[in-house]
């Protein structure tokens, strides 16, 4: 596939992504919120019982359509490889302190960009921090930052984590009492699109992304280690279509899609410095990981069981935010959360060192 055609495809998924990621909170998803990574695999993991916090606790269809939607994308063009073996355990950190940094921000980089195009200035701030964490990221790779190689695996290891998406999907439709849901009005976890257009949405977005390599991350690093803007065209797209559409849902409904402030933004913060640094820690983290985490996702479709577990690391560090108060809130970071940032980037930046300057020697 030639330059032209690649960047005119990540532009369209680009922005068809943009569009529904407006468009579902005109459908019920939280504002600013159409789609969040870190927020709704913190969502899923309260509604499995792995935190206690009321207000997000409900099985997002979005995650589940990313990863099934990639896993048949790479099926049907023959990319389905099943592969891992590359440091698991340092990817799992690495995903749990990526969450952290996303928890303090309150929302992934995609919900960075949507909550710009939403116009909460807060989210510059965040910004900012995310292409500085990205910069650390690069030092490391510029110095010959690896994580070794990657092995192939038997098919059956790349099929149990869309398997595992599939299993969600039965427990959200049938919704057995020890499933959690947030109880109407409690909080996120409760605003929520139907589960057909939700899960429609993911399954669109998983195949673009897998078709085009979407990624947040890859768009800054490979703009600033090859200037090539292949990627951060679609990143690019995905805001100027979402705000196109928030705009014009402003002036044709009765809601308000688009408020340019920093004030009563939902879910988010106006400590600036708290918000670039919970995003430094996430940009450097992803970085470091090869892909943010809607590219986790998408790799884990394709059968990359490193990436598989680095959605669990994001998990897990979601259940421990909301359960040891790491987690913001509107009101603002916790203390406890600030001292998880700044452990969370000294843990990386080791990682970072140890696999690259312990090599050189």
């Amino acid at each position: 596939m030639n330059q032209k055609k690649e960047v005119r495809n990540i532009l369209i998924a680009g922005l068809v992504t943009g569009i529904l990621g407006a468009a579902l909170v005109l459908f019920g998803n939280p504002k600013n919120m159409g789609f969040c990574i870190a927020c709704f695999l913190r969502d899923t993991a309260g509604a499995l019982g792995l935190h206690r916090a009321e207000a997000v606790q409900y099985i997002r269809p979005e995650i589940i359509g990313l990863v099934l939607g990639s896993f048949i994308a790479a099926m049907m063009s023959k990319e389905f490889r099943p592969k891992g073996g590359s440091a698991p355990l340092t990817r799992f950190i690495l995903g749990f302190f990526a969450m952290i940094g996303c928890l303090m921000f309150l929302g992934c980089p995609f919900r960075m960009v949507l909550r710009l195009a939403g116009g909460d200035l807060n989210a510059v701030f965040g910004l900012v921090g995310f292409v500085l964490g990205i910069l650390c990221g690069i030092f490391f790779l510029n110095k010959g930052y690896s994580l070794k190689r990657t092995y192939v695996m038997p098919k059956c290891e790349g099929f149990l984590f869309p398997a595992i998406q599939a299993a969600f999907l039965i427990l959200l439709v049938a919704a057995p009492a020890f499933i959690l849901f947030s109880p109407e009005g409690a909080g996120p976890g409760a605003l929520h699109a139907p589960i057909i257009i939700s899960l429609i949405a993911g399954l669109l977005v998983g195949a673009m992304a897998q078709k085009t390599r979407l990624c947040m991350v890859g768009g800054i690093r490979d703009f600033v280690l090859f200037k090539d803007v292949k990627l951060l065209s679609g990143f690019v797209a995905v805001f100027a279509a979402a705000l196109v559409v928030n705009l014009i849902l402003t002036g044709a409904t009765e809601g308000t899609y688009f408020t340019l402030s920093m004030t009563d933004q939902p879910v988010a913060h106006v400590d600036g410095l708290w918000n670039a640094l919970g995003m430094l820690l996430a940009g450097f983290a992803c970085t470091l990981l090869g892909g943010c985490p809607l590219r986790q996702l998408v790799l884990a479709g394709e059968g990359n069981t490193d990436s598989a577990v680095t959605v669990l690391g994001l998990m897990v560090g979601a259940a421990f935010a909301h359960n040891f108060g790491l987690a913001s809130s509107g009101a603002g970071p916790t203390d406890n959360g600030k001292i998880a940032v700044i452990i969370g980037i000294v843990v990386v930046a080791a990682i970072g060192a140890l696999n690259t300057f312990k090599k050189e020697n």
